[in-house]
């Protein structure tokens, strides 16, 4: 056992040294904009159960939809679907281990990132639909949705370490938004940059699109994710030292957060959290399907973690030199 342990450690430390330097790249070579996030002028009137896309987007609930393709790679089971508008949707199902399902968490995040600023895509929830394929019409377990939509081309991966955004406020605000929910899975492969279209505009978003490890531990290997329990025991911030925040984290890329983020980083994020009402709060647990009373222990952990990072960026909180 102490082998197994010593080379998984091993095996870390190599992945961690190998990891591509953190620096500021150009610009793509294009003529068209550039973002990865918009200041959002009407935060607290924003809708978190369906998302910037709105209820015309979402899947329909009572459709029957046809098998497109199966998953074969991720911890998720899971399919390609088409309703009958010709949609085509990516569904995330729960694991068949009995482990908590990303898609709830999935879609959860993703309503609080896109409130506050950060480019998603249309990601719903559904506990349950109806699917058909070459054996029949039958009712499958449901979970996250999201709309292959026409006006979003998928332009492949983009790197946390080499971007035009490295050591911006939006950027580090990013980061500092998923420590707090606590996700664990810092993985170029989980970065999307979409070719957005909407009339005559064109633009390039970065966006971080598979968020499903997360409210739960940072462990380096099978981190825990969507457990209350688990989630309510964690620390977000071990204190400053050399005038960065340090933060409580065992992911993977330890490197992205590492003597990066400073505690004006933490205070622009946490006050952008800050202005979300409770209602909102409600609804982007809702919108991932969770009962009422899980969703207020995680909302109360989070409003937590969002005063204490406040207090931190204003030299308040009681933290020590963190290393």
């Amino acid at each position: 056992m102490t082998r197994v342990v010593l080379l998984l450690g091993l095996g870390a430390i190599w992945v961690s040294s190998c990891a591509p330097a953190i620096r500021l790249t150009a610009l793509p070579s294009t003529t068209m904009p550039v973002s990865l996030w918009e200041e959002p002028t009407d935060l607290e009137s924003r809708d978190l159960y369906y998302g910037p896309w709105g209820p015309e987007r979402a899947p329909d609930p009572a459709e029957v939809y046809v098998l497109v393709a199966y998953k074969h790679s991720g911890v998720n089971p899971g399919m390609t679907v088409r309703d009958s508008r010709g949609q085509q949707w990516s569904v995330k199902q729960a694991p068949l281990d009995g482990t908590a399902s990303e898609g709830p968490i999935e879609v959860t995040v993703s309503r609080v990132l896109s409130a506050i600023g950060y480019h998603q895509p249309p990601v719903y929830y559904l506990p349950s639909f109806t699917f058909k394929d070459d054996w029949g019409v039958r009712t499958e377990p449901g979970g996250r949705f999201r709309l292959k939509d026409p006006t979003m081309k998928d332009r492949g991966e983009w790197s946390w370490q080499q971007n035009p955004f490295v050591g911006t406020r939006p950027y580090h605000g990013l980061l500092v938004v998923l420590m707090m929910f606590r996700s664990s899975d810092l993985k170029n492969a989980n970065n999307t940059l979409y070719e957005y279209r909407s009339g005559d505009i064109t633009e390039l978003r970065y966006v971080v699109r598979d968020l499903g490890t997360a409210l739960g531990d940072t462990s380096h290997f099978a981190p825990q994710r969507g457990d209350p329990d688990v989630f309510e025991r964690q620390r977000v911030f071990k204190g400053i030292k050399e005038g960065f925040v340090h933060f409580d984290f065992h992911g993977w890329h330890q490197e992205i957060v590492r003597q990066r983020i400073t505690p004006a980083d933490v205070g622009w994020a946490t006050d952008l959290l800050s202005q979300l009402t409770d209602e909102q709060w409600s609804d982007a647990f809702r919108a991932g399907g969770y009962a009422d009373d899980t969703a207020a222990r995680f909302t109360s952990k989070l409003r937590a973690t969002i005063a204490e990072g406040r207090l931190l960026a204003t030299g308040e909180a009681h933290v020590g030199e963190g290393g």
